[in-house]
């Protein structure tokens, strides 16, 4: 049996005027990166989605480049209203083929895991599937200022985003009812096709961004935390004409031993950048038998852990980096290993910290066989 292919479309098109700011509602900031970016994360990250195409407005393009930076999703351009904008959307995921679709606004960043992946377990034996809140306060119609008649609450649902389909009963959907016509979601248009539409608990947590409000009430809910990864490395001495340590080339009588250039102060800071994420460790991402990696810089280590930092929402805000050996002397290149390290973090040199210690003459690195290196990254990051 073949694998389902699931594609996330991300509606992001609209100007979000009543959310104020200035900018489009899914362009502002929300804990140090746009709106967009958050929400387009959740959904390159979990593995039951394929593809992640956006729909934006063309006056938009430079904002979605920033968003969309070390994610990498698709996009195409919208219409005049959230139907024509999403048929848009499909439309340019059709040469993928996909046979699911989640349709997502982009203004709830605060998708979870779980909820995209019940989505996608109950689309299998569902044309559409939609996750819904229960109402809890009491309910009226409204008579210009004043409450009108009762309305029972149990008959009525909160529906959220996303809303999961099977791909081609959704273009079908648009293609005989028309883009046109005004329906307030996806689900509504599938309805009135006439294809019954499964609900599952959504989940309160899942919030739309809509006006001010929405964005002090979770700025103050504390959506950061700060985790640290460690990372330790050691390679061997032998007679050269220098070393790289912290992406610094060192003249001296020595050289490290290793596949790539032994840069053992570097392999450590990449052990720690993957651990602050979890994501593994320097050997699965970079496996000594794999021969491209002979003699590499590994610089280039580190720039792909920062990627993938970047990847899980995470900033780096402190590097302390400590070296063990006998020789060479550090002292005399702290600064610039300092420098350097700052600069492959994107961070000011002050929130770099190099350390060197002998081991008093004992073990390997005091009898000068080798070169051990300890690394500690704090970094902050979305729960």
């Amino acid at each position: 049996m073949s694998q389902v292919k699931t594609a996330a479309l991300i509606v992001a098109a609209g100007r979000g005027h009543r959310a104020g700011g200035g900018l489009p509602k899914q362009y502002r900031d929300l804990g140090g990166e746009p709106v967009l970016k958050r929400t387009l994360r959740a959904f390159h990250a979990h593995p039951a989605i394929d593809t992640v195409m956006v729909v934006i407005h063309p006056d938009d393009q430079s904002y979605f480049e920033l968003s969309n930076e070390f994610i990498g999703a698709n996009y195409c351009y919208g219409g005049n209203t959230r139907n024509q904008s999403v048929h848009n959307g499909l439309q340019a995921l059709s040469n993928q083929s996909p046979d699911h679709v989640l349709v997502h606004d982009a203004a709830r960043p605060f998708v979870s895991e779980d909820l995209i992946q019940r989505l996608c377990d109950v689309l299998a034996g569902s044309d559409a599937v939609v996750p819904g809140l229960p109402i809890t306060d009491a309910t009226f119609t409204r008579e210009q200022d004043a409450i009108g008649d009762s309305v029972d609450r149990g008959r009525l649902v909160r529906v959220q985003t996303p809303q999961a389909f099977h791909f081609s009963a959704l273009l079908s959907a648009f293609e005989t009812q028309g883009s046109g016509k005004d329906y307030p979601d996806e689900a509504s248009l599938m309805r009135a096709a006439g294809v019954p539409v499964s609900i599952i608990e959504g989940d309160p947590a899942n919030i739309k961004l809509t006006f001010p409000g929405d964005f002090h009430m979770t700025a103050q809910t504390g959506t950061m935390i700060t985790v640290s990864g460690s990372g330790y490395d050691v390679h061997r001495l032998g007679l050269g004409k220098g070393i790289w340590l912290c992406g610094v080339e060192i003249p001296c009588e020595f050289e490290l031993i290793g596949h790539s250039d032994a840069d053992v102060g570097l392999h450590a800071l990449v052990d720690a950048l993957l651990g602050a994420i979890g994501a593994g460790d320097i050997g699965q991402h970079f496996p000594p038998s794999d021969p491209q990696w002979k003699g590499a810089a590994s610089s280039a280590f580190v720039d792909h852990a920062m990627v993938l930092v970047n990847q899980a929402g995470a900033k780096v805000v402190h590097a302390d980096i400590t070296l063990i050996c006998e020789q060479p002397k550090i002292g005399p290149h702290r600064s610039a290993l300092q420098d350097r390290v700052a600069a492959l973090l994107d961070l000011p040199p002050g929130w770099v910290n190099i350390k060197a210690t002998t081991s008093e003459g004992l073990g390997f690195t005091g009898r000068g066989e080798g070169i051990a290196a300890q690394a500690i990254v704090t970094v902050k990051r979305h729960e």
